[in-house]
């Protein structure tokens, strides 16, 4: 029977596994040597890590952690010392029959001016990278009242950014703002009957208000929305929907602080220094009646297609999603999303959309859930999710964001295959009155897609690959577009708790107006694991 859902996605656990558990601790020991092949250029160093790897999975609960803590010790050449924490933690706990937690939290190094170098390593001191933590927390609560279904969320989300390391744009290009942190509140409820309990049709009344605050010029976003959906069964597989409502977005910021040559202040980390003195500026504004209309399509549990179109944002607008279990190994999932936000708000949602029980790949390189992470069991926790969207690049400007994100995941005797692609388009919005700031209405896209692919060879050993291309297109005047692009593959075997590990991995990027970057790695390396 279809029923109406909160807007937004309903907020449910992954169904629960048999019950397992498993901690594995571990410390980890290697070195390396990278070779800059367009420059001539070797650099060796070790490295030391230590790490875990746990998860859970029960009536109660469904999560997985995989951290880990790397310090890299150069030998010789330009490399510095770098620390990297990385890793992604994902899970829901069940307290009571009605009311459960959700939580997640990502550790990762990635791009961050769309405009600059795109390198596909980022475990060395290599341009336009910064280090990204974000976490989330959110109750949930569910329950029935007569014919009524009931729901209440709400989510608490932090973002950081590092400042990245040097960039070199293309002669005339802006640099965008360097993001330092946001904190994001979002709250939801709504009531609804499913159809045929009082009427033929369903009917859900939901609301939602949203508050992202972000350091970087003081930045406001405020959101809230009000909204009735309707959903009427035509056949035994197929529905018609339509919601009108009301929303209301305002995103608010201060001027940067102008020098006596009318150039913004940059502190010590390269951020704008916000004017206490300035007004506070409207960057982004709408107010007004928003409706969809759409076709939902179920002709059986493993398969749900939506597809919708309306008015929001004063304009058109087109939403829709794929959920396909195609067998007990294999999953693919698709989403069509078109929605005013900000980068912490986006990594957040993105983050909640991830399974609960993932695929961690043997990559020394420092590649992992920096574009899409695939899921360890497709049968009951979907495909995945990628977050290269977010990832486009790191800018505290209030942007709305348009695209398509494909996920297949699959897990098949001993053979792991999982591929994701998608297109990203971001319209980015600022005051057209603030001093020093080049973004205003600019549009920058990305394209992107990656492969992994891993198989166990025996009960200790095992290969897996890795291929990622990207394209990014900044559009701001005197920018040029970017290709990047990578292929790792290691090889590894257990003795026991002791494991050893052989990786070797090829980059390339181009960037119009530059000359185009080689650069391979390889390493050599020794885990002992306390399990």
């Amino acid at each position: 029977m279809f029923t109406a859902a909160l807007a937004g996605g309903a907020l449910a656990a992954a169904p629960a596994l048999a019950d397992t558990r498993y901690v594995a601790p571990y410390i980890e020991l290697g070195q390396a040597i990278g070779a800059d092949l367009t420059h001539d250029d070797v650099v060796t160093w070790t490295q030391v890590a230590v790490g875990v790897d746990a998860g859970v999975s029960n009536g109660r609960a469904e999560g997985q952690i995989s951290a880990r803590y790397e310090r890299r010790i150069p030998w010789n050449g330009s490399l510095a010392d770098v620390d990297m924490i990385s890793g992604l933690a994902r899970g829901s706990v069940k307290l009571t029959p009605n009311f459960s937690i959700d939580a997640g939290g990502l550790a990762t190094r990635t791009r961050a001016d769309i405009n600059g170098p795109a390198p596909g390593l980022f475990s060395d001191n290599s341009a336009n990278v910064s280090n990204v933590y974000s976490a989330y927390i959110g109750p949930q609560f569910a329950a029935n009242a007569g014919p009524a279904q009931v729901s209440a969320a709400y989510r608490f989300g932090y973002t950081k950014v590092s400042v990245p390391g040097f960039s070199s744009l293309a002669p005339g290009a802006p640099r965008q703002d360097y993001f330092d942190d946001s904190t994001s509140h979002l709250a939801m409820a709504s009531i609804g009957v499913g159809a045929g309990r009082i009427a033929p049709f369903g009917i859900t009344v939901s609301g939602a208000f949203e508050r992202d605050f972000a350091s970087q010029l003081s930045q406001r976003y405020e959101g809230e929305f009000a909204r009735v959906d309707v959903i009427q069964p035509v056949s035994r597989t197929v529905a018609v929907r339509a919601g009108v409502g009301y929303e209301k977005i305002r995103a608010t910021q201060r001027d940067p602080l102008i020098d006596g040559n009318g150039n913004p202040v940059l502190d010590g980390n390269g951020r704008f220094v916000t004017d206490p003195n300035s007004p506070r500026r409207i960057a982004y504004n709408t107010d007004g009646l928003i409706y969809d209309a759409g076709v939902v399509w179920r002709p059986s549990p493993r398969l749900e297609l939506q597809a919708s179109a309306g008015y929001r944002y004063g304009g058109e607008t087109y939403f829709g999603s794929l959920s396909w279990r195609l067998s007990p190994t294999s999953a693919v999932r698709a989403v069509v999303y078109d929605g005013v936000t900000t980068f912490g708000r986006q990594l957040r949602d993105g983050l909640s959309t991830l399974p609960t029980s993932f695929q961690t790949q043997n990559d020394g390189f420092g590649q992992q859930f920096a574009g899409c992470v695939f899921a360890a069991q497709p049968a009951t926790g979907g495909a995945g999710g990628c977050l290269n969207s977010a990832f486009q690049s790191v800018s505290t400007a209030v942007y709305r964001t348009r695209g398509i994100d494909v996920v297949y995941s699959e897990t098949q005797g001993r053979s792991r295959v999982g591929l994701g692609f998608g297109y990203a388009n971001r319209r980015l919005y600022a005051p057209p009155a603030a001093p020093g700031i080049a973004i205003l209405g600019t549009n920058d896209e990305s394209y992107y897609a990656q492969i992994f692919y891993a198989r166990a060879l025996s009960r200790v050993s095992e290969v897996d690959a890795n291929l990622f291309v990207n394209y990014y297109d900044g559009g701001v005047p005197g920018a040029q577009g970017v290709l990047g692009a990578g292929l790792t593959g290691s090889y590894q075997h257990r003795f026991g708790r002791l494991g050893t590990i052989a990786s070797l991995g090829i980059y390339t990027y181009d960037q119009r107006g530059f000359d185009s970057t080689w650069s391979a790695q390889g390493l050599l390396g020794a885990r002992y694991t306390f399990q």
